[in-house]
């Protein structure tokens, strides 16, 4: 009986610590994910880029003018964005060949496809 026990315990101990784990790195992610929001947001009044690091510009409606403040986004590449919508999802960007990987994963975080 007292081996039983033993195991039962070791099993809930063991338990215990992978929930506590990865429940402590949920803390951590979210702790660093609102430290990064932060500082960008810092960094950002200085370079001008506040604007996208509040809020994300939705490729499905920005204009041509909003689109070419983005990093690697010229007056052609906006162009094709523009022609290339509705867009499901801005991984699309990539998959339909309207911009390069490099250029997206430099704007991913700055862009967002809204869905009617």
């Amino acid at each position: 009986m007292k081996h039983r026990i033993g195991k039962t315990g070791l099993i809930a101990l063991a338990l215990f610590f992978v929930t506590g784990a990865s429940s402590a790195s949920a803390t951590t992610s979210e702790s660093a994910a609102k430290s990064a929001a932060s500082s960008a947001a810092a960094t950002g009044s200085k370079s001008g880029t506040s604007k996208s690091a509040v809020k994300l510009l939705d490729i499905n409606s920005a204009t041509k003018a909003e689109l070419k403040t983005l990093p690697g986004i010229d007056e052609v590449r906006a162009d094709k964005i523009i022609a290339g919508r509705p867009y499901g999802s801005k991984a699309f960007l990539v998959t339909r060949n309207i911009i390069p990987a490099g250029v997206y994963e430099q704007i991913k975080n700055q862009i967002i496809a809204k869905q009617k």
